[in-house]
């Protein structure tokens, strides 16, 4: 198949360039994040509490907080009966983000997936109801998304937190990391040493990087520690001392 012949050439070509010359496809080394722009309050205070525009890259997203009392916290009804959050992140990625067309509708899994991993990474700043009683509805709109718009998320909303007044305990970021592999060292039982010495850890991925490269791994949190994380492989496993690296280049790019 010439296309699977041309994306596994690809691959090779893109770890080579990034093991030998520590060069990657926009002329970063692998442990160099993307430029970082951020705009605090682009929305005027009549219409939002607190607002941020941040990017990174070629990725951005657009946080917004509202404050409201207990009778603005989402209501979910699981097979426990009825429950209420008193914050919540609503993570929206339409398809013209990504320069596309399409029908915008109910959300799907994706988006579900990529905002309560968002969610979960900011749950440890949230002040207890004792110290400040307001429901917190944060949203996360993606209006540009090239590598990991659910870090992004962490990112702009740990700020967003911030420029609505909320006493929050810390601030929090995020950095998605990826890994690049021979193709003959993704299958089947592998000799340890060789996979880490072959093996290319990547800090903050690009969208290509993340098709072609073999892991995407999420960390959010701070210098104290991590608050939530999340890890995608195309390989049959990852030896600690490549978890290790990738966890150390992840602490290195949130700080």
């Amino acid at each position: 198949d010439v296309k699977a012949t041309f994306k596994r050439f690809a691959a090779e070509k893109m770890r080579k360039m990034a093991k030998e010359e520590d060069l990657r496809v926009d002329g970063r080394g692998c442990r160099t994040v993307r430029p970082i722009s951020i705009s605090m309050k682009p929305l005027p205070a009549s219409s939002v509490h607190g607002s941020v525009l941040f990017t990174r890259g070629e990725t951005q997203t657009l946080a917004t907080v509202t404050l409201g009392g207990k009778g603005s916290r989402q209501r979910l009804e699981t097979l426990d009966g009825e429950n209420s959050k008193r914050f919540y992140l609503q993570y929206t990625f339409p398809p013209s983000c990504n320069g596309e067309c399409g029908r915008i509708g109910a959300i799907g899994r994706r988006e579900i997936g990529h905002g309560n991993l968002a969610e979960r990474s900011l749950i440890p700043i949230v002040p207890t109801e004792a110290d400040f009683p307001y429901s917190i509805r944060l949203e996360s709109l993606v209006t540009e998304s090239c590598g990991s718009s659910s870090m992004a998320s962490v990112c702009s909303g740990s700020l967003a937190l911030f420029d609505a007044g909320v006493p929050a305990s810390r601030a929090v970021a995020g950095v998605a990391m990826g890994l690049l592999l021979p193709d003959n060292l993704k299958r089947g039982k592998q000799d340890v040493a060789e996979v880490e010495e072959e093996a290319v850890i990547l800090t903050d991925i690009l969208g290509l990087e993340d098709g072609l490269g073999t892991m995407d791994f999420k960390v959010a949190g701070d210098a104290k520690g991590i608050t939530a994380f999340q890890l995608d492989i195309k390989c049959e496993g990852l030896s600690i001392n490549l978890l290790k690296q990738a966890l150390q280049q992840a602490k290195e790019g949130r700080l």
